[in-house]
């Protein structure tokens, strides 16, 4: 269910809610207004989920991207030391 149908269907409650005798409503009135409340905050720690995964995400690339360059060098390095201990000796 998206963003979208869970207002519709929320907005459909609330109406029907409306249609109650006087005594029922305050109750239910409540729950759906938690509901909504508890819809909201759940929808922003998603997002915010989704922000963190990002962030990993381009956090583990940069780090793997880091150890591809460092693996290069020290291989490099490795050559340079065995062709001066080849020309030494």
């Amino acid at each position: 269910m998206n963003d979208q149908d869970f207002q519709d269907k929320l907005g459909e409650l609330l109406d029907q809610i409306e249609q109650l005798p006087e005594d029922q409503r305050p109750k239910l009135e409540a729950l759906a207004e938690e509901t909504r409340t508890r819809h909201e905050r759940m929808r922003k720690t998603l997002g915010e989920l989704q922000e963190s995964l990002d962030y990993l995400r381009l956090s583990v690339k940069y780090l793997v991207f880091d150890l591809e360059a460092t693996r290069r060098e020290n291989k490099y390095l490795r050559t340079l030391i065995n062709e001066d201990g080849a020309d030494s000796e």
